[in-house]
């Protein structure tokens, strides 16, 4: 796989990814059922998942051998 490409798969699945938990985070909030700072913290949590997955762009991506 070339490198642009795992690249931008981690990049678009770190974006997507954390839109869509703060979509879910926002549903509750709007529902009630979770207070301002859980939703802040909750936030914060999204927020360091999102840079975790991020920072797999800089592993070394796998080598295929044929042995």
């Amino acid at each position: 796989m070339l490198v642009s490409y795992r690249l931008r798969s981690i990049a678009l699945q770190s974006a997507l990814g954390g839109m869509a938990l703060s979509v879910v985070g926002m549903g509750f909030a709007a529902a009630g059922l979770l207070p301002p700072v859980a939703g802040a913290v909750a936030q914060e949590a999204i927020d360091v998942i999102v840079v975790l997955n991020a920072l797999r762009a800089a592993q070394p991506g796998r080598r295929l051998t044929d042995f």
